[in-house]
């Protein structure tokens, strides 16, 4: 019953990333174990394998435990159930999902065995890519509440509604959703003429360099779901605090003018690393010089982002501060 159950949800994923189809894998035919990719990560530095799997846990633990902790806080303190709080709190578990979807790089350093097999690293990079996509288009929306804030204060409750909220939060998930099974579908695939992946998890522009097809079309996929994804929504973000900035300058006292600053430049911190560095992750076709550079550049949008949420969010806001501290020493 067990291996019926499970043979059935492989089929179910299979047919949802790659129409049932197993990866082509040109001049690998002799895998009779079936095909398996190889996450390389830090196999150039073998020794320091034991260093990297302390750090990496330790980060994975505070991403876990901080947006847990904001997660609670907004659930169960009613003075934190706006708009703002609201986004706040997906925000923190869209940052939890996205860490744990990539537990095998931590799995690698520890067993040294970087292996993964087809069906696993298509899942792992479909929902990595759902869960930054939407998490895009989050925090754009989260740009809403502030601008909304302060250039129209008098209609800040009719507009930003709780409604309009969910709304967002949903439609969002839905067009993601949509988008990232045609791109998996189309990255999985392809002919791989190599299963050494120079990555520590599943993710497009490493699997696209292993293919020995022509790119062209999968290029542009990608160019233009990095510029729906990433490139509009930050333009929509600058475009959101320009405005912000200008109105907050005309603020007479500098009492208001430092609160609104502090309160603005918490978000505007996430999203300039977490834009940045996927951005340029995403449109740099990378030789094989810059390997590095591009692990580097994932490491960022993956895992040092969702440290920075609670920290920001956090440890800038009394508030939050406050409830925290209630939550944790209150019997």
């Amino acid at each position: 019953m067990v291996d019926t159950t499970s043979a059935s949800l492989k089929s179910l994923l299979l047919g949802l990333i790659c129409g049932g189809k197993m990866p082509q894998r040109k001049g690998l035919e002799n895998h009779t174990a079936g095909p398996a990719f190889i996450l390389l990560g830090f196999s150039d530095h073998s020794s320091l394998r034991g260093l990297h799997f302390t750090v990496f846990l330790l980060i994975y633990l505070v991403v876990l435990t901080g947006n847990s902790l904001i997660a609670l806080i907004t659930v169960v303190d009613s003075s934190f159930h706006s708009p703002m709080y609201f986004f706040l709190r997906n925000l923190s578990f869209l940052e939890i999902c996205c860490t744990s979807v990539t537990p095998k790089m931590l799995v690698g350093l520890l067993m040294g065995d970087g292996r993964i097999s087809f069906l696993g690293c298509a899942a792992q990079l479909y929902f990595l890519v759902l869960l930054g996509g939407t998490e895009c288009l989050l925090l754009a929306a989260m740009a809403y509440g502030p601008y909304t804030a302060i250039c129209d204060p008098l209609h800040y409750s009719l507009i930003v509604s709780r409604g309009l909220c969910v709304t967002l939060l949903v439609r969002s998930g839905m067009v993601v959703v949509a988008v990232q099974v045609l791109q998996a579908n189309q990255v999985f695939t392809l002919p791989f003429c190599s299963l050494d992946l120079h990555h520590f998890f599943c993710d497009v522009p490493p699997l696209m360099e292993l293919a020995c097809a022509d790119m062209f079309w999968n290029q542009v996929t990608l160019y233009t779901i990095v510029l729906v994804f990433v490139v509009l929504p930050f333009s929509l973000i600058v475009l959101s605090y320009t405005k912000i900035i200008r109105a907050v300058l005309k603020m007479p006292s500098v009492v208001g003018r430092h609160k609104a600053f502090s309160t603005c430049s918490s978000h505007l911190g996430v999203v300039t690393v977490f834009y940045g560095s996927a951005a340029v992750f995403y449109f740099k076709r990378g030789s094989r010089d810059s390997v590095d550079t591009d692990k580097h550049l994932a490491l960022f949008y993956t895992i040092v982002t969702p440290v920075f949420n609670p920290v920001t969010y956090s440890l800038r806001n009394k508030e939050v501060r406050i409830a925290l501290k209630k939550l944790l020493w209150t019997k």
